[in-house]
């Protein structure tokens, strides 16, 4: 068995050289992108309470991001995107959640979607951005469906939970199965369908995340040209073939990608958390002490600590993950199993530290926290329904992580 030391001295097989990215606009710096989202923050922030009530980003939110390129992230060069890496997705993201999380989990999502599209092949990458560059795609990866193979594509029928960003979005990326002549499942695939040729179903209706507006896409017996369908195997294997290989950015890792950007709005909003409440201590008394501010009490002071290592603790092993991804994808290279399995656990290991830093965060700065009045409350709901998605919770990431630690070859999931 070799040891674990052994596989992460060598992160990937060797994909063959990165070539010369092709031309396109100016990339604006990560520090520019960030900046970018934090002048939006007292819009964001005003508009946050209307979104949660409507279940829904407000227009106003979606048009000022846009305006400042923030939905371009992962959009090619050759169609006047900005084609970044992981990292800047998740400092964008995590800008955007200090304002909003609900905000920055829609522009996580929406940037996410429009990476997988750079996966297809040019015909639909031309679908989507060659009159639109800030076209918007959502996406739900579950073969929630039934197909049916007609000539020149399918006849897609299906309903996914829970979309997020599709109230935004004019294009969908879809799990589907593929089956034989006689019906049995035999793979999984992802489409592209048009937002114009799919319904909404109203079903968004949760404690945290509220305006995420993450609801039911339907499909009924929509035609899916063959162009607009990727193989998730493949994609997942890194075995695809990509229209543009010369492209770092779609090089990077299918499974990592689609989870490490889940806690990138979990990020910001445990910063959120750790400003208000430090911003709050010199001005609260401790309830039923002699102390007349919390900054006075030494407990408060270590609860403060505490969390806010645990959200350093977090911003590193996210930016690990993210490194892993962006310097394989540069190398043209994929990361092996134990690179990838370790990327998820480092995922799920942020939502954890997170979530408890705003655990502690909430018990240090006392009831009030849960005034309606108080953002806090909000940042406690959003990041708890967020740090919850199939893809992020620690149980499976663990397991797989443990299982390749050990070199045990047992494959208890297939999205690694």
């Amino acid at each position: 068995m070799a040891t674990s030391d052994s596989r992460v001295v060598d992160p990937g097989t060797d994909r063959g050289k990165p070539g010369d990215q092709p031309d396109g606009p100016p990339r604006p710096s990560t520090s520019e992108l960030t900046a970018r989202a934090a002048d939006l923050a007292p819009l964001l922030r005003a508009n946050a309470e209307r979104g949660e009530r409507d279940r829904r980003v407000p227009e106003q939110s979606i048009d000022a991001l846009a305006e400042a390129g923030l939905f371009r992230l992962a959009v090619p060069r050759r169609y006047g995107g900005y084609e970044t890496d992981m990292r800047t997705m998740l400092d964008v993201a995590a800008t955007v959640a200090e304002s909003d999380g609900g905000t920055g989990w829609v522009i996580s999502l929406c940037n996410v979607g429009a990476w997988v599209i750079g996966l297809f092949p040019e015909a639909a990458q031309d679908d989507v951005f060659a009159a639109d560059p800030d076209a918007r795609v959502c996406g739900v990866l579950a073969p929630t469906a039934e197909v049916t193979r007609v000539p020149g594509g399918w006849r897609v029928t299906g309903r996914w939970y829970y979309n997020s960003g599709s109230l935004h979005s004019s294009w969908a990326v879809l799990g589907v199965p593929i089956t034989d002549d006689a019906g049995t499942v035999v793979d999984q695939g992802a489409v592209l369908i048009p937002m114009s040729e799919l319904t909404i179903e109203d079903t968004w209706f949760v404690a945290g995340m509220k305006s995420s507006g993450s609801n039911c896409v339907v499909a009924e017996d929509v035609f899916v040209p063959i162009h607009r369908f990727i193989s998730v195997p493949e994609a997942i294997d890194g075995t695809i073939d990509l229209a543009r290989p010369d492209e770092t950015l779609y090089r990077s890792a299918f499974v990592p990608m689609l989870s490490l950007i889940l806690v990138g709005p979990l990020l910001g909003l445990g910063r959120a958390a750790l400003r208000h409440v430090t911003e709050k201590a010199s001005g609260k008394p401790v309830a039923y002490t002699f102390f007349d501010t919390q900054a006075e009490s030494v407990a408060f002071q270590l609860q403060l600590t505490d969390a806010a290592l645990l959200i350093d603790t977090g911003h590193l092993h996210a930016y690990r993950a993210a490194a892993d991804i962006d310097e394989t994808a540069a190398r043209g290279a994929y990361p092996d199993y134990f690179v990838r399995a370790r990327i998820r656990a480092d995922t799920s290991y942020v939502a954890q530290k997170i979530t408890h830093a705003i655990d502690v965060l909430m018990f240090a700065h006392g009831a009030a926290s849960f005034a309606d009045v108080n953002p806090l409350q909000r940042i406690w709901r959003d990041a708890g329904a967020g740090a919850r998605h199939a893809a992020v919770v620690p149980g499976v990431s663990y397991e797989v992580y443990g299982k390749a630690l050990l070199g045990i070859d047992e494959k208890i999931t297939p999205l690694v």
